[in-house]
């Protein structure tokens, strides 16, 4: 009778252990990691756009839904200038997004959309150029985030996509919010 119900067992463990390995092959997604650059776009008058760079790393499901991460910074960029001040602006976004991508039909074009939670850091450094004295102040918002976007799958494991980009407002001195949107060009590889 022992052996009778440790065959079973052993029985029962390995079709159960077939099941999920046939559940994993069939619904198994791809995690993907790249890197993007582009320009981050204050909505502020007379504030030059400035170059922005980051990297980014997701999970696709097989049913096309998925998350993402993202880190976008972009290098110091003139804001104001004048015989007596200099003022430039950084910028660093970070953000985690729901996706959805939708594959063209017999092709290998796929639209992107992603939604999501980010937070959007502005540093303001203003110098006083007599003295070279300069002075920094933080500005931040936190809240939803999304883009939309085009992407090309170059080969099953390698695609590249342009984005539009909308970050969180951010809330100035004067307490009037600078909206920030932005476009990528990114390239990711999947494993």
């Amino acid at each position: 009778m022992k052996m009778l119900q440790t065959t079973v067992l052993a029985l029962a463990t390995a079709s159960l252990l077939s099941v999920s390995a046939q559940a994993a092959v069939n619904y198994a997604g791809q995690p993907y990691i790249g890197a993007k650059v582009g320009q981050y776009s204050p909505d502020v008058d007379d504030v030059d756009d400035a170059t922005s760079y980051g990297i980014y790393g997701g999970y696709k499901m097989a049913n096309n839904f998925g998350v993402e991460a993202e880190f976008l910074g972009t290098g110091d960029t003139d804001s104001d200038e004048d015989d007596i001040n200099k003022e430039e602006y950084s910028a660093k976004t970070y953000g985690l997004y729901g996706t959805y991508d939708y594959i063209f039909p017999t092709t290998n074009l796929y639209a992107k959309g992603r939604l999501g939670i980010a937070k959007n850091e502005i540093t303001v450094k203003d110098t006083f150029k007599l003295t070279g004295t300069s002075d920094e102040t933080e500005i931040s918002g936190t809240g939803i985030a999304g883009g939309l976007g085009l992407g090309y799958n170059i080969t099953p494991m390698a695609s590249i996509e342009a984005m539009y980009n909308i970050y969180p407002s951010v809330e100035a001195e004067d307490n009037d919010d600078i909206d920030v949107s932005g476009i990528t060009l990114g390239a990711h590889f999947k494993f």
